[in-house]
């Protein structure tokens, strides 16, 4: 499979305390209808550290039902253990997914060397094409532009989601794997910098809620349109902000919440976005030019 395009880190909608099925198949379908490339499931903005396996594994054949061939479904499946790490991936398999999303071991803060065969662990049980995500300041970490570049050598990362903040490292990351490895912005207001130096998309939060906009600076950047991309993304800039007013994904719920796609539920330890700051976040969507999906669910959704 190709990462290439706009993928969305979908969230897990939860109904009176449990994952509601039926919210889940109706992101997918908005998706669907957008332009998105990609849909990644139980990652962070899934909450996947909340879910019990059997939600987990559940989610992810929810979607990959909804998506039913016509998107590829890039399962989470990360955390600290590596033992519990491959778990997931031979479940996210099993599920059927098409690739995973591994995450550097957080907490832990382990050496450059066992990340390397932490991610090979993974990637030889579950089968998969595995996206390595470096987020440091998440996990406590950050996966070097030489450890990349040895995963890409021995063929354990297909891919890299890139969300250190660094704009050197991405270059030199692209240059050590000679532009071979597609490596994916995982910071939405960075998207086009990181495909000006040769990315080849984006992992976003953003668009949860405005997918097909995302989609088209994705598709500007990678044709080589960088005016159109840097419009895009510049009034974006307000939108992405807001989404990140608040840990990940406390304010993208409360969003799909008003736009009436979920119902605005969290488990602890997260809990729903302050008053003030929904309310601020109401207006920068009234201002942004969005998709229509605040009538998907009109039905009675939350």
């Amino acid at each position: 499979m190709k990462f290439h395009g706009s993928f969305v880190a979908l969230p897990t909608p939860f109904r009176g305390g449990a994952v509601d099925h039926e919210a889940l198949r109706g992101l997918v379908a908005f998706h669907l209808s957008a332009g998105t490339n990609g849909l990644v499931p139980c990652g962070t903005t899934g909450e996947a550290v909340v879910l019990s396996a059997r939600e987990y594994r559940e989610v992810i054949e929810t979607v990959v039902a909804a998506a039913d061939g016509r998107l590829p479904v890039i399962a989470g499946a990360g955390t600290n253990s590596t033992a519990r790490a491959v778990e997931l991936a031979r479940m996210a398999r099993e599920a059927g997914a098409d690739g995973l999303l591994v995450v550097t071991p957080y907490y832990n803060k382990p050496p450059q060397d066992a990340m390397v065969e932490h991610f090979a662990a993974v990637s030889v049980a579950a089968g998969l094409p595995v996206c390595v995500y470096n987020v440091p300041g998440r996990t406590g970490v950050n996966l070097l532009p030489e450890t990349v570049a040895e995963l890409h050598h021995r063929g354990v990362a297909a891919a890299v989601k890139e969300a250190s903040g660094n704009i050197a490292q991405v270059s030199r990351i692209i240059a050590l794997t000679r532009g071979e490895l597609p490596v994916m912005s995982g910071e939405d207001s960075a998207i086009l910098p990181i495909m000006a130096v040769g990315g080849t998309g984006v992992i976003s939060v953003a668009a949860n809620v405005a997918p097909a906009a995302i989609a088209t600076l994705v598709r500007c950047a990678a044709a080589g349109d960088l005016a159109a991309a840097r419009r895009i993304q510049l009034g974006l800039l307000p939108l992405i902000d807001a989404l990140f007013w608040e840990s990940n994904p406390i304010p993208v719920k409360a969003a799909l919440a008003h736009m009436g796609m979920i119902a605005n539920e969290l488990r602890l330890p997260l809990r729903p976005l302050q008053a003030h700051f929904e309310k601020a976040l109401i207006e920068v969507m009234n201002k942004s030019e969005l998709e229509p999906a605040r009538t998907a669910r009109q039905d009675g959704g939350e």
